[in-house]
């Protein structure tokens, strides 16, 4: 499993408050839905209302707790958000990691906490999820007898 960390992307950024005003969750599930429809891979948003210290450990538990690791190819993403400490982790199976290298990761995060910083919460997501779904359309495409093996909708916990 390979991951991505961000931290501290900007005290005024991330309010946890504000990050839950502009959250979409439909508008996520949608574009999960659509990037699914190129790729096998499966895509997954996890909003932590906890106080996170240690983002990748807890993304890496939700990733096993949600089944991410079950896929057919292993090639799951999960992006994990922890408004409340600002910070966020992208997790990827090994069949994805394996594919794209950590230059991927470390540019998909950058770009997060752009959007962030910019309080453009949902769209931070929305790009973080294109992105993904780009990577894995290219080195996973969807098969024949492909189904969606996750659920699209934002977790919380």
């Amino acid at each position: 499993m390979a991951e991505a960390v961000r931290e501290g992307v900007g005290k005024r950024a991330m309010k946890p408050e504000h990050f839950k005003e502009k959250l979409r969750d439909n508008e996520i599930a949608e574009a999960i839905r659509q990037a699914e429809l190129k790729t096998s891979g499966e895509i997954r948003v996890f909003v932590s209302q906890h106080e996170v210290e240690a983002p990748v450990s807890v993304a890496q538990a939700h990733f096993f707790k949600l089944g991410m690791d079950k896929t057919r190819e292993r090639n799951g993403v999960l992006i994990f958000v922890a408004p409340c400490t600002q910070k966020f982790a992208v997790i990827g199976d090994v069949a994805v990691h394996k594919k794209c290298g950590d230059e991927f990761w470390r540019v998909l995060t950058e770009e997060m906490t752009a959007h962030f910083r910019e309080g453009h919460f949902n769209r931070g997501l929305l790009h973080a999820i294109a992105k993904a779904g780009s990577l894995l359309a290219e080195h996973f495409p969807r098969r024949p007898d492909d189904v969606n093996e996750l659920p699209n909708a934002v977790e919380r916990d």
